[in-house]
């Protein structure tokens, strides 16, 4: 499955690895709805546009169907969508103050698909991912790392030294580890929009799913 999904990107990103990748485009708002007196423990699902839920309608992104899913389970939990289409992890670094200013409990952090397709160095990607996990830590929050893969045109040694990068930092700082977000989604046209990056509305339905297996164990009622 992360073949074919790299297939697809291989297809729609060749040779957009600078400021014009699609992935980099149409950078959206970071949504924090502050209801009033909700007292709810807050899950922060921290990303770029496979969080924000580029190219579907309002209420239907992964965070979307994470809180229909906890609220059926009987989990008490907030969660609050700060994703924002077209981040990198540098964007990333920049704006935690505003996730760890909700005091979340949890925060899901999905970030460097973008540093990736600009073909970024794996160094500063891995730097900047460390960075975050040790200020949302610092602010308190337990984090669970969503991992993603590559096109194969950014060759084998790339590649590999992206995919470990989420290995190695899940395995140094002990924190629960989504391999691959897209598991069971990316390169099935049934669950992804027309450009072959984004989830559709089951996909993010599934992508939901899959978080949720990884997020469980966190949680308490």
């Amino acid at each position: 499955m992360r073949y074919a999904f790299a297939l697809v990107l291989t297809v729609f990103c060749a040779g957009c690895r600078n400021e014009s990748s699609p992935s980099a485009v149409n950078a959206g708002s970071v949504r924090t709805p502050p209801p009033a007196g909700d007292s709810r423990p807050v899950i922060v699902a921290f990303g770029d546009s496979l969080t924000a839920g580029f190219g579907v309608d309002p209420g239907q992104s992964y965070p979307d169907f994470l809180q229909q899913e906890l609220d059926s389970r009987g989990y008490g939990y907030r969660v609050v969508n700060q994703g924002v289409s077209g981040d990198t992890s540098t964007d990333g670094v920049a704006r935690v103050s505003m996730a760890t200013a909700l005091k979340p409990a949890i925060v899901i952090l999905e970030l460097g698909a973008n540093d990736g397709l600009r073909g970024l160095p794996v160094a500063t990607t891995r730097s900047n991912l460390d960075r975050l996990i040790r200020a949302l830590r610092n602010g308190g929050a337990a984090v669970v790392m969503a991992g993603i893969t590559l096109p194969p045109n950014y060759g084998p040694d790339y590649i590999a030294a992206f995919e470990n990068q989420y290995r190695d930092l899940a395995h140094q700082y002990r924190v629960p580890l989504i391999p691959f977000l897209l598991e069971g989604v990316a390169g099935t046209t049934e669950f992804m929009q027309r450009d072959g990056l984004h989830p559709n509305v089951e996909g993010n339905r599934r992508v939901a799913a899959t978080v949720m297996k990884t997020l469980e164990p966190l949680l308490h009622k």
